[in-house]
């Protein structure tokens, strides 16, 4: 008797460390389940246009009508492109994907009492954009962190260019270069000049906010000096990795 309640406990006593093991492992094969995917999920829209966004859902359900035709980036103004570069990231073809210093100067700010500002390459917004869900919970951002790795090791930097301005709000609906070029100014984003891209790209961190035509006066003094800075992407070769 004594013997078989000796088995019983050490019986029970295995039990814990094998609920362990096998939780685990569940979660091993769930993490590696979830890189597979991922991988193969940037992989494919590194290859086909995006079908659709998260913000894109959302805006629907909010009972807007969404408007987005995906362009191939040799039929968008390379104005628009400088324009963006400009606007958002003027690092864009010399990073992998993050923009350190921009990081560092976000957070000195923050310690500084100035208040949290973005420091989020067109990469990291790419991979909000494309994989993700609105927002700033620290989740979001350490996934996109993530995602921006995968993006950088599998697509060019005109891939991610393409995505970005296919897949970008403009605002009342329209998703993209071509909406928002005909939206705003009845062509195609083709035939967008350096004063109408960068009213464009003056709008992005605030679309449904500011409009791009007419312009407020905050919108027309931003493009103003949006310009002068597509001069110098231009002149020192800041879009070289998109332009052959």
């Amino acid at each position: 008797m004594v013997k078989s309640k000796s088995r019983k406990k050490s019986r029970k006593g295995g039990e814990a460390p094998r609920l362990l093991r096998d939780m685990t492992n569940a979660a091993m094969r769930i993490g590696v389940l979830g890189v597979t995917l991922s991988v193969v999920w940037v992989i494919l829209y590194g290859l086909v246009p995006v079908p659709g966004t998260t913000l894109m859902g959302l805006r629907v359900v909010q009972g807007t009508d969404v408007s987005k035709d995906w362009t191939a980036l040799e039929e968008i103004s390379p104005q628009l492109v400088r324009a963006v570069i400009a606007a958002e990231d003027m690092k864009f073809c010399r990073h992998i994907g993050f923009d350190f210093g921009e990081i560092k100067s976000a957070l000195d700010d923050a310690r500084a009492g100035s208040g949290w500002r973005g420091a989020s390459t067109i990469s990291q917004q790419t991979a909000k954009n494309a994989f993700l869900w609105p927002g700033r919970d620290p989740l979001r951002k350490l996934v996109e962190v993530w995602f921006t790795g995968l993006e950088e090791l599998f697509w060019p930097k005109r891939r991610i260019m393409e995505v970005y301005l296919n897949i970008a709000e403009w605002g009342d609906g329209n998703f993209g270069a071509e909406a928002a070029a005909r939206a705003r100014f009845g062509k195609s984003a083709a035939e967008l000049t350096a004063y109408e891209a960068s009213l464009l790209a003056a709008v992005l961190p605030s679309p449904n906010k500011w409009a791009a035509n007419p312009p407020g006066p905050y919108v027309a003094s931003r493009a103003a000096k949006l310009r002068k800075r597509m001069a110098d992407v231009r002149r020192d070769g800041l879009d070289g990795c998109l332009f052959r």
